[in-house]
């Protein structure tokens, strides 16, 4: 909450100006009672007509008052509120982003979506309600109890000896909703998740006829959801009928105690209207201030899960350590010593990895899924820091190198890569500022010519992750993203399995004519599009069982010497 209120502090100025507009439309409409009060008990026994209309036109403006002055504040209210969520929702985002892999993965990105979307509707919510209601709510409250005591002190103590009671269920609810809200915000984050993966794996699901299975499965994390907020909504929907109980039962002996008194002539019957409509403002303030704590219970939770991810330090393992140091002679492009990694802490997904790749040279990585391959990438893209050993590009550690100075070298086309609803010019620069000729010249590289015969060419829209594209097309403009920036280190995670052999060979042709200057790290699951490059890397289980050229591995790896023979046959040597 204390970070939730620096984003409100430079909003003060402007909440007070609306703070006073609605403390001056809500005194307004704390007249009307007494105003009427004054028609009844002395204009209209002497029939002064004219005391009537006077009075009744005050009356009348004061309600247009409070009219006009709600409005005027209520909008000041959402337009306040609505500037706030969005710096807040805007600074939640970038703090994602900026997030290493290994914290994303903590707080998976089911909560992420939820801390987005539903948290920020929440806080949204209080803080607009707050302002609309979490001022005219205590005004009307304490200006009605000290109205009605000017009016009918005696009268007045039945509702003060009311309070006691009304504090205690009102703050009694608060302190219970927050954390059942705060388990309703987590079993949120655990739909949001199923809902994911369904929607990820629909093809799958329908194709194994798991349709059943999976509605079963979501109906648990449903009926959870639902179990949850049930218990939630019933412990704060109880607040308002337990409220209503002590007020009505304070409003019945109001009215017993009024007819008393009128008829011993100690007060008046306009008197007795007044306060029993400050009696009725003031039952709805308090309802108004229980529905505040309701929607304060979740607009706090809330904003504590947001809290948390913006109060997240750095991870501290992939911050730059100091100055890099001076690099040996001559160093490898990319240089990998005894590199050993865990996501778990536990058992290791690679362990003791070493080999060096020189300035210009390409090296195959290929072993079974699971084997590490696509770990071994995001480490060298320092989306992880290494338990163990070191990476060093050109002779720096990896560590030494700023982001910028690193992921600008880098060309890369992840495994389960994405295409934006854009148009393919767009997907291609990502927001780089690359010249057209060099997008020409990457489309030529990456084999995609298909594009030039789209409507439109580069302005071809695309849907959502590139769904009116087929496989091998999504997998080729990728690669002309990666091409596009000239880089210098050049990481391939599988990014030609939708590719045709013929299609595939010529990628290759071309990366070594067009490229040939870049240093290229291919993983693959073909041994045909690893056969060709200058050193192969063999895992499995997350460790090297092979290192060497195609022909050196042909006769001391097993392992790859299987993989050949499999794949290609007899053109395996």
């Amino acid at each position: 909450m204390r970070t939730l209120m620096n984003y409100i502090r430079p909003y003060f100025a402007r909440i007070s100006l609306q703070l006073l507009v609605k403390i001056g439309a809500t005194v307004a409409e704390l007249l009307l009672p007494s105003l009427l009060s004054l028609i009844l008990d002395v204009s209209a026994p002497k029939n002064d007509w004219g005391g009537v209309w006077l009075t009744g036109g005050a009356m009348l403006l004061c309600a247009v008052l409070a009219w006009l002055g709600n409005i005027i504040a209520n909008r000041m209210s959402t337009n306040v509120s609505r500037e706030i969520t969005r710096k807040y929702r805007r600074d939640l985002f970038e703090k994602v982003t900026s997030l290493s892999a290994s914290q994303q993965d903590a707080l998976t990105d089911a909560s992420i979506v939820s801390r987005l979307t539903s948290d920020t509707y929440h806080v949204h919510n209080m803080i607009d309600r707050m302002q609309r209601l979490g001022v005219r709510a205590p005004i009307m409250l304490l200006g009605g109890i000290i109205v009605s005591l000017s009016l009918e002190p005696v009268l007045t103590l039945v509702l003060i000896a009311t309070l006691p009671l009304l504090s205690a269920i009102v703050f009694g609810s608060t302190r219970k909703g927050v954390p059942l809200f705060t388990r309703v915000t987590e079993a949120q984050d655990a739909m949001v998740r199923k809902i994911q993966e369904n929607m990820a794996g629909a093809r799958v699901i329908r194709a194994l006829s798991r349709t059943k299975d999976e509605q079963d499965a979501f109906g648990e994390v449903n009926e959870q959801l639902a179990s949850r907020q049930r218990t939630a909504d019933l412990t704060m929907a109880a607040v308002s009928p337990a409220i209503n109980i002590v007020l009505n039962t304070g409003l019945a002996l109001v009215v017993l105690l009024g007819a008393y008194r009128v008829q011993n002539h100690l007060t008046t019957p306009g008197t007795i209207v007044a306060f029993l409509s400050y009696f009725t403002i003031i039952l709805n303030s308090v309802l108004m201030v229980s529905r505040l704590f309701v929607m304060y219970s979740k607009g706090a939770a809330s904003a504590r899960r947001i809290e948390a991810v913006l109060l997240t330090e750095k991870d501290q393992s992939l911050t730059q350590s100091g100055e890099a140091p001076a690099p040996e002679q001559n160093p490898p492009h990319v240089e990998v010593r005894n590199v050993t990694f865990s996501y778990n802490k536990t058992t290791p997904n690679v362990a003791d990895i070493s080999f060096r790749v020189n300035h210009g040279e390409t090296l195959g990585i290929i072993g079974p899924t699971g084997s590490g391959k696509s770990t071994l990438l995001a480490l060298l893209m320092r989306q992880y820091a290494p338990d163990e050993g070191d990476i060093l590009i050109d002779g720096v550690p990896i560590n030494a190198l700023t982001p910028s100075e690193l992921h600008d070298r880098l060309g890369v086309v992840f495994q389960n890569d994405f295409l934006m609803a854009d148009t393919i010019g767009e997907n291609i620069r990502f927001g780089r500022d690359i010249p057209e000729e060099s997008i020409q010249d990457a489309i030529d590289c990456a084999q995609a010519d298909f594009i030039r015969h789209k409507e439109g060419g580069l302005d071809f829209p695309l849907h959502v992750k590139g769904r009116n594209l087929s496989g091998g097309q999504q997998q080729r403009v990728l690669i002309s993203r990666a091409l596009s920036g000239d880089p210098r280190l050049l990481m391939l995670d599988d990014c030609s399995s939708a590719l045709d052999f013929r299609t595939d060979r010529e990628l290759r042709r071309a990366l070594k004519e067009r490229h040939g200057h870049a240093t290229t790290l291919i993983v693959a699951q073909r041994v045909s599009s690893v056969m060709s490059a200058d050193r192969i890397l063999v895992l499995d289980g997350g460790r090297m069982v092979g290192y060497g050229t195609h022909e050196e591995l042909m006769a001391v790896c097993p392992m790859y010497g299987e993989l050949c023979r499999l794949q290609l046959g007899g053109d395996a040597a």
